[in-house]
């Protein structure tokens, strides 16, 4: 990656979330006062001076526990700080020095990274002494700050950036192609963004619903970054038990709401139910690129070449837009045919950014009507004269008609159909707009 990456660790309830979302001016991580909110690293891009560099939220690290999320997030911790060019040290300046922030320290002293101790909670800067005895800790002068009011965030930024390294050169905003992965809970979606990143980013566990926060996941692949944001398992709102989980499936939503392409992972065992049709339904409408991806499909046993085709076509019938969807049976626990995915979340991202010229359109459009014209009622002639295309992601078309309103929708799907047959518009929507003649027109 080629911009620097910035990690917040310390023990749990410190306000490492809280100062997460300060810095980016956001609320992209759940705050929540229950120790153990943040489980994953939680990653997000942060320009500041012209310094542009990821910020990388962590889960509450426990040195010695030997509970088994504990554990798991102490491995995630690890592997944040070994990926990071520099570490925040996150601690609470009203509690004061705690034995857990030394054993963390000690850590840092022996993993190399570049620290910087960041005291928070200190609401009455600058007269706050708070951040004085941390100096016990051996880290240098630190920082004091408060996350939940904003006081001295911008001289922490600005300490933060001047201990960067010196960025590489980064991509265009339009290289970045943003990749929801969603779906219901224990699908498979985390092992399948590890599998697709080649590490272990994101927090595996048996337990369902591991994944709480949308989690950022960047992947630079043939000249483009494939942004794989991981997403708590949606579900309906009535079994969203408590506030967190509450936010956390909206942020899902948010996901799809702000995604390029939804990666929408489905269990072959349960297969494709009203809820994962939900999710699909959703990000089409909003113009996103869609693929499914049937997981575990190594555990169906009894299959033949026709099963996932037979599979499909039943879908078709239900929800007719599937028909122009890619479906792609995976298992990421073994790795089958995961590879190919990265080439056809590319494909997918061109068919949505492609264009048609506008001659070519309407000799198509021509085409389409002498195979079968507009239906037409007495004394209410439908014509239909030009039309181009008007905008891209997803591809828009404008087609001028003497009655507008008028062109029913059956004819408008058999021209979205036949519009379809004619370019590689693959998973992704493709919108019509009928409007009357302009007077320059007449």
């Amino acid at each position: 990656m080629s911009q620097p990456t910035v990690a917040i660790i310390g023990r749990p309830n410190v306000g490492k979330s809280t100062l997460f979302n300060r810095l980016l001016g956001g609320r992209q991580a759940i705050v929540s006062e229950r120790a153990g909110t943040t489980r994953d690293r939680n990653f997000g891009e942060l320009e500041w001076n012209g310094r542009r560099f990821w910020l990388v939220d962590t889960g509450g690290l426990v040195p010695r526990s030997t509970d088994s999320m504990d554990r798991a997030v102490r491995e995630q911790v690890d592997r944040a700080v070994e990926e990071s060019d520099l570490v925040l040290l996150l601690v609470d300046g009203q509690e004061g020095p705690n034995p857990v922030d030394r054993e963390i320290a000690d850590r840092l002293r022996q993993s190399g990274r570049p620290v910087l101790l960041v005291v928070n909670k200190l609401d009455d800067l600058p007269d706050d002494q708070g951040r004085l005895p941390f100096y016990q800790l051996g880290l240098g002068d630190p920082i004091g700050t408060s996350a939940q009011v904003g006081k001295a965030s911008g001289d922490l930024l600005d300490a933060i950036v001047s201990h960067l390294p010196e960025a590489g050169p980064a991509l265009e905003a339009g290289d970045t192609i943003q990749v929801a992965v969603v779906g219901r809970p224990n699908a498979g979606k985390s092992s399948l963004i590890n599998r697709l990143v080649g590490t272990e980013r994101h927090l595996v566990h048996p337990e369902a619903g591991t994944t709480r926060d949308a989690i950022d996941s960047p992947l630079r692949y043939h000249g483009k970054i494939l942004n794989f944001i991981d997403t708590a398992g949606l579900r309906r709102r009535a079994k969203v038990e408590d506030d967190l989980e509450f936010y956390s499936n909206l942020r899902s939503h948010r996901a799809i709401e702000h995604a390029d392409i939804v990666v929408l992972v489905v269990d072959a065992l349960r297969g494709l139910e009203v809820q994962d049709l939900r999710i699909a339904t959703e990000a089409w409408d909003r113009g996103c690129g869609l693929i499914v991806v049937v997981n575990k499909w190594d555990l169906i046993e009894e299959k033949d070449a026709n099963t996932a085709r037979r599979g499909e076509e039943s879908l078709m019938e239900r929800v007719p837009f599937l028909r122009y969807v890619p479906f792609v049976y995976v298992s990421a626990e073994t790795g089958q045919r995961v590879a190919g995915l990265k080439d056809l979340l590319l494909s997918v991202a061109e068919a949505r950014h492609y264009r048609v010229g506008t001659a070519e359109f309407n000799r198509v459009l021509e085409q389409l009507m002498q195979r079968s014209a507009p239906p037409q009622k007495p004394g209410e002639e439908v014509k239909l004269f030009y039309g181009s295309q008007i905008g891209t992601a997803p591809p828009s078309f404008a087609i001028v008609s003497n009655r507008p309103r008028d062109v029913p929708e059956s004819y408008q799907r058999y021209l979205v159909h036949g519009i379809r047959e004619s370019w590689p518009f693959l998973g992704s929507p493709v919108r019509l707009k009928f409007t009357p003649k302009s007077r320059r027109d007449r």
